[in-house]
C-alpha cells in the first residue's frame, strides 16, 4: 500500500506530464492573448502553473512563505516555445524539494500565502496540485479562444472526437 507522499508524487508526476503536453500545444503566436483585459495572458497564466509549484515547494523547504523570498530560476519565459521546458525545469526543482519530506511532515503547518497556518499536506494537494489543475483548465480554454487546439488532458477534445448531436 502506498503512503500518502508516494500517492501524491505519483499523481503530481502524471499531472505535470499533462501540463507539459498542454504547454507544448499552445498556439505559437498566442503568448499575449488575453480574453479579459484585466486578466492574465496565455503566457502569464502558463507560467503561473510553474510559480505555484515553485512557491509551494520553496515555502515548505524554508518553513513558511515570504513575499521577500523568491524561488530561484523563476523568471518567466517570454516565448510560448520556452514555457514547457521552463515548467519542466521548475517542476524538477520542486520535486526534489518535495522528495525530502517525510510522512510526519504532512501534518506540520507553515505560514503560507494568506499568512495563516496551513498544513503541508494542504500546500501539496490544494495549492500545488489542484490549484494548478484549475488554472490548466483555464489555459486550455484560452488556447482554444485564441485559435489553438489544446491537447487532450482526461479524454478526447472536441477536435479529436466531435460531440454527437442528439437524435
Amino acid at each position: 500500500m502506498k503512503t500518502e507522499l508516494e500517492n501524491f508524487n505519483d499523481v503530481w508526476e502524471r499531472e505535470a506530464a499533462k501540463t507539459i503536453q498542454l504547454l507544448e500545444s499552445l498556439p505559437r503566436d498566442g503568448y499575449d492573448f488575453r480574453p479579459d483585459p484585466e486578466g492574465r495572458s496565455i503566457g502569464e497564466l502558463a507560467w503561473h502553473l510553474a510559480e505555484a509549484e515553485a512557491y509551494g515547494s520553496f515555502s515548505i523547504e524554508r518553513g513558511g512563505f515570504s513575499r521577500d523570498a523568491r524561488p530561484p530560476g523563476l523568471e518567466r519565459p517570454r516565448k510560448i516555445e520556452e514555457l514547457a521546458a521552463g515548467f519542466e525545469r521548475i517542476h524538477r526543482d520542486a520535486a526534489s524539494r518535495v522528495k525530502k519530506l517525510r510522512a510526519e511532515d504532512l501534518d506540520r503547518s507553515i505560514k503560507f500565502v494568506s499568512d495563516q497556518p496551513t498544513a503541508i499536506r494542504d500546500v501539496l494537494w490544494d495549492f500545488m496540485l489542484l490549484h494548478g489543475i484549475h488554472h490548466r483548465g483555464q489555459l486550455a480554454m484560452m488556447s482554444r479562444q485564441s485559435g489553438g487546439r489544446p491537447t487532450s488532458l482526461y479524454g478526447p477534445t472536441r477536435e479529436t472526437a466531435p460531440l454527437r448531436k442528439p437524435t
